[in-house]
């Protein structure tokens, strides 16, 4: 074979989401992914929501600490030229099966030119699938924070979960209690409610379209004392997110532009559909130009460093493109 030449793929990786576990919830590419393996590798627990899928084929199942060795496994297998679905629950991505599998072929020398195929198949995440749930609650910015300290040092989970809210956003927390771990979700409160009011609503789902589905809502001062395990997503919502109705919501921020009455939509004083807000970035940067205030008083007005407010007072502000924006 030329070095030019591609060699042919012998084996093949397919790390598979599965979603929630609801087969009504897996996507046709993981269920064809399934069903072309040779060889199926998980934790105990998905290898069960799949099993009626993986009947006749090589099951290899691993407890739950054990990503590592299913990616080591998987590598194995692949290497003898067989097809291996890598399972995870939610997208093999996101707290998933993808980065342990990577690490390990990294370090077996792998590359993408290399005669093993890896595939990633994409799957609903705990946080999408929760918030189908309770409604929308993650219509506007939000992230993920996992609670558990196995891996990385609290120090590192408490910055990011302080960051996050004094910042706002709406927040999944992942992993937030088990057996082993119970303080974690009581020190994360305590963190928010540094920044957050106590009755921030809060939704705590346990095993989101499974059996044994629970669904809680309660408010932040309270989430700790919430029935919380390991097959628990908490969603903590920002400063404008509430419940009406059963539902959890989350604006967008359509009021801050539009006065919706007798159905139709107009825009505020000042406001222009398709361009950014009065108070956008352009906006606010003459606004605080022509303040003739001081970075430091600016800084504590809009709870932001010092040294950037004395940055945006020493820049030009943009001329205003004529392009519109496209808005969600």
């Amino acid at each position: 074979m030329n070095a030019s030449e591609t060699p042919i793929k012998t084996g093949k990786i397919m790390l598979v989401g599965l979603g929630p576990g609801s087969h009504d919830h897996l996507t046709a590419r993981a269920r064809a992914a399934i069903a072309e393996a040779d060889t199926v590798i998980g934790y105990v627990t998905y290898i069960r929501l799949v099993a009626d899928l993986v009947q006749g084929k090589e099951v290899i199942k691993k407890s739950m600490t054990e990503e590592l060795d299913r990616a080591i496994e998987a590598l194995d297998r692949a290497s003898r030229g067989k097809k291996v679905a890598l399972i995870s629950s939610g997208d093999a991505g996101v707290y998933g099966m993808a980065g342990p599998t990577f690490e390990v072929l990294f370090q077996a020398g792998w590359t993408p030119d290399s005669d093993i195929a890896v595939e990633i198949i994409p799957g609903a995440s705990a946080l999408n699938t929760c918030a189908a749930l309770v409604g929308a609650p993650l219509t506007h910015d939000f992230c993920a924070i996992s609670l558990s300290d196995l891996l990385t040092p609290w120090p590192t989970i408490a910055r990011r979960l302080d960051a996050v809210a004094y910042a706002d956003f709406v927040v999944a927390l992942y992993n937030p209690k088990s057996g082993r771990r119970t303080q974690q979700i009581v020190e994360a409160q305590r963190l928010f409610l540094r920044h957050r009011d106590a009755q921030t609503p809060v939704a705590i789902v346990k095993s989101g379209y499974r059996p044994k589905q629970r669904i809680e809502f309660t408010t932040l001062d309270r989430m700790a004392e919430a029935d919380i395990g390991m097959l628990t997503t908490v969603l903590i919502g920002n400063s404008n997110t509430f419940i009406k109705h059963g539902l959890m919501v989350t604006p967008r921020g359509y009021a801050n532009k539009y006065a919706v009455e007798a159905g139709e939509r107009n825009t505020k004083a000042g406001e222009q559909a398709g361009r950014s807000l009065s108070t956008g970035l352009n906006g606010w940067m003459a606004q605080i130009q022509a303040s003739g205030r001081s970075a430091a008083d600016l800084a504590a007005e809009y709870r932001l460093p010092e040294d950037y407010i004395a940055a945006v007072l020493a820049t030009p502000v943009p001329e205003v493109g004529e392009a519109n924006e496209i808005e969600a």
